[in-house]
């Protein structure tokens, strides 16, 4: 989520700061399109340090084998159904007459 969340605010920041063109106001801005940009990337590289695992930060144990105090969320998956194909057998019909 502070993946994203970063992202969106880069983003944000890089429109104000270059593609609006707006002028007089007590607010300038472009300050505040770098500002944006410079916590988008700060947040950015936390979420990078606090990421632990590929499902995100603490999805499937608590950190350094602590105790689970609270149950653990986990991904559900479902198993792959089989299919199972029923053959009948029937007896072979007699062979031609010649």
């Amino acid at each position: 989520m502070g993946i994203v969340i970063s992202l969106v605010l880069i983003a944000f920041g890089a429109i104000l700061t270059w593609g609006v063109n707006a002028s007089g106001g007590s607010v300038d801005v472009n300050v505040v399109g770098v500002v944006l940009m410079v916590v988008g990337l700060i947040v950015f590289l936390i979420s990078l340090v606090l990421w632990r695992t590929w499902w995100g930060a603490g999805f499937w144990r608590p950190w350094y084998d602590e105790p689970a105090s609270r149950p653990i969320r986990r991904r559900g998956y479902r198993p792959a159904v089989r299919r199972t194909t029923y053959v009948e057998e029937e007896t072979p019909p007699p062979p031609p007459a010649p």
